[in-house]
């Protein structure tokens, strides 16, 4: 799997799915083992410790928001940059940000999540 389609599938599989079991299962695809998740305040090491972060935050988030792309994930030698929104059914847009990931063999070693800052 490309860098590009993997924090795609990121964003679709881990950040966008309501079911934990389907969750895990993405995030033991997508991310190498001893993968790390930067937040600006936090980071999670491990898969467990990822699931249980974006759990944590799905489940803050209002039910219908959905994470969408706002444009193609750019790729630089195994780093790729995935600029994207989460949104409400109607288009209202609550929250944007990018997330910055390293891939090798196919798999997040580590992601960065800004979140960018309300106008």
């Amino acid at each position: 799997m490309t860098p590009s389609n993997v924090v795609h599938a990121n964003l679709e599989r881990v950040f966008n799915e309501r079911d934990a079991d389907r969750r895990r299962q993405a995030i033991q695809e997508l991310y190498a083992a001893d993968a790390v998740l930067f937040e600006p305040d936090a980071r999670y090491a491990g898969a467990a410790a990822i699931a249980g972060a974006v759990g944590h935050l799905i489940a803050a988030l209002p039910p219908t928001l959905t994470f969408v792309m706002v444009a193609p994930a750019m790729v630089n030698h195994g780093m790729a940059k995935l600029r994207w929104r989460g949104q409400l059914p109607d288009g209202t847009v609550i929250v944007t940000g990018t997330d910055v990931a390293e891939i090798d063999n196919g798999q997040i070693q580590t992601i960065h999540v800004f979140v960018d800052r309300p106008a």
